[in-house]
């Protein structure tokens, strides 16, 4: 990972407080596997790589599947971490926050919280109604946080996820 959440001298000698973006997507309308794509997909575009995190090892697998079978030449490729090449994959599946393919962006799959989320520079944390109340509280935690800058994604009727309260 490239940069850490934490303190830094400035240049003149002054701290600055390194924040992390930590983007909130509440799953109504499209499954957990459908949403990794389509979130997956607009990193790959921005230049970014990633890491998905579940501590499911079946829903680990299912998401690589599905990345994979994206259609055509616009499958979106992916490894496990461990596996031959973790570091040149654009997309590194685990199930622990480290990122050996340099990854600065995180999407947390089985909306678990990580303590070493932070590490990364933005995070991605997919919740569905049974993980609301953590992640409402997670969110109050997060508000009174300088170094954290949290945000709600909600999905419209037609699928697209738009930022807001």
């Amino acid at each position: 990972m490239s940069s850490t959440l934490g303190i830094a001298a400035g240049r003149s000698g002054s701290t600055t407080i390194m924040t992390t973006r930590v983007d909130f997507y509440q799953l109504s309308r499209d499954p957990v596997d459908i949403t990794v794509a389509k979130l997956a997909r607009k990193v790959l575009q921005a230049g970014e790589r990633l890491v998905v995190v579940s501590a499911d090892e079946a829903q680990r697998h299912h998401l690589s599947k599905v990345l994979w079978e994206q259609g055509g030449a616009t499958f979106l490729a992916n490894g496990m971490a461990g596996g031959p090449h973790e570091t040149r994959q654009p997309i590194l599946i685990s199930e622990s926050c480290a990122a050996p393919n340099d990854a600065r962006m995180l999407l947390v799959a089985d909306g678990v919280w990580r303590d070493e989320a932070p590490g990364f520079e933005r995070v991605l944390l997919l919740f569905d109604a049974d993980r609301r109340d953590a992640a409402a509280e997670l969110w109050r935690r997060f508000a009174k946080d300088d170094a954290v800058d949290n945000r709600i994604n909600k999905q419209d009727q037609d699928g697209a996820w738009r930022e807001g309260a």
